[in-house]
């Protein structure tokens, strides 16, 4: 009887005992929490980590500069200064250059297209052999749909237009702007809009109409081109040290994959629902949607194909990469062909 008293009181205590401790992690994003869909995505991430692990990894996510500034945020990671960071791919691909293909494959896949590569066509296994030298563990977790062309405050009728333009660009869509003559130039998130406002910059492309708004470049240019060519889609990604990352079970590893296929999941579905409307509103602020005309696209493919060709000669991991994502979206593309409906 002592013995069955024992046991209920011990049962007992450990029902009504506190939970253990939350390991809690810093995580660093390189956008403001404030920018619309990616400023909240590491955010929604960290909850659905939470949650799905019970409460037993706590990550806190800080806005660009709280600890480093945001283009920094790569070398804090792996150097262990801060355990885990967000961001967009090809931010790094100085240090990394297969995150400039990965981050904005001029003429590239469609966000489906580059879904399936990422996680089934082997692009995520591609890419970690370039991250490991660093000590950075890669989840892609964010994918953005494509892009608009930028906003100009010229026209831009020949590809002879972008000789001497100021614009603000990254990636590969930028060095084939530059092919071309223009000014290129990476200017943060946060500086864009008053570059744009002060004429140190004559153009910027910046993401897709939903994010565009948000900073409010419908107040300062007039014409928003269409399509975003330089990115037809892209990636951001949690990043995390590998130490940090070793230091977690299988299955904890696992959960935070796939909260960010949840998350690009949910983050697909707003974008898609989002740009209508945002189209609507920069149209109303008296901005002209226009595409370019395709003599411009023609010259700006010829361009980004010479420049991707060079910078497949120079590292084996982009060629490998360029080649395993040219070869998937031919393998594929049967099928978006097949289902094809007439318009």
């Amino acid at each position: 009887m002592k013995a069955r008293l024992a046991s209920a009181a011990l049962a007992a205590t450990m029902l009504t005992a506190a939970p253990a401790l939350a390991d809690s992690y810093d995580l660093q994003s390189v956008f403001g929490l404030q920018v619309p869909s990616i400023g909240q995505s590491p955010v929604k991430w960290a909850e659905r980590v939470k949650l799905m692990t019970d409460g037993a990894i706590d990550i806190k996510v800080h806005g660009a500069g709280d600890f480093v500034p945001p283009f920094e945020v790569f070398e804090a990671v792996s150097n262990g200064s801060i355990p885990m960071g967000f961001d967009w791919i090809g931010y790094w691909a100085s240090s990394i250059p297969v995150a400039n293909l990965v981050g904005s494959m001029p003429f590239g896949p469609t966000p489906d297209v580059a879904l399936g590569w990422m996680f089934e066509g082997g692009g995520l296994e591609i890419i970690q052999k370039a991250y490991d030298p660093h000590g950075v563990k890669i989840i892609p977790c964010h994918l953005v749909v494509p892009e608009a062309g930028g906003w100009f405050n010229k026209e831009i009728n020949t590809a002879e237009d972008f000789k001497g333009l100021n614009m603000r660009i990254a990636g590969l869509g930028g060095q084939a702007l530059a092919r071309l003559g223009a000014n290129t130039q990476l200017v943060p998130a946060g500086e864009i809009f008053v570059s744009l406002e002060t004429g140190r910059i004559d153009a910027t492309e910046f993401s897709a109409p939903q994010l565009d708004i948000g900073f409010g470049f419908e107040k300062v240019a007039k014409t928003y081109y269409f399509p975003g060519w330089h990115q037809p889609s892209s990636w951001d990604s949690i990043i995390v040290n590998m130490d940090v990352w070793n230091g977690f079970t299988e299955g904890q590893q696992q959960i935070m994959t796939e909260a960010c296929k949840a998350n690009i999941t949910a983050n697909l579905g707003d974008q898609i629902h989002q740009q209508a409307v945002a189209i609507g509103k920069i149209r109303d602020a008296g901005v002209t949607i226009k595409r370019f005309p395709d003599e411009v696209l023609v010259a700006l493919r010829a361009a980004s194909q010479e420049v991707m060709a060079e910078e497949a000669a120079k590292d084996p991991i982009f060629k490998e990469a360029l080649d395993s994502l040219n070869a998937y979206i031919e393998r594929v593309g049967e099928w978006g062909e097949l289902q094809a409906l007439p318009r």
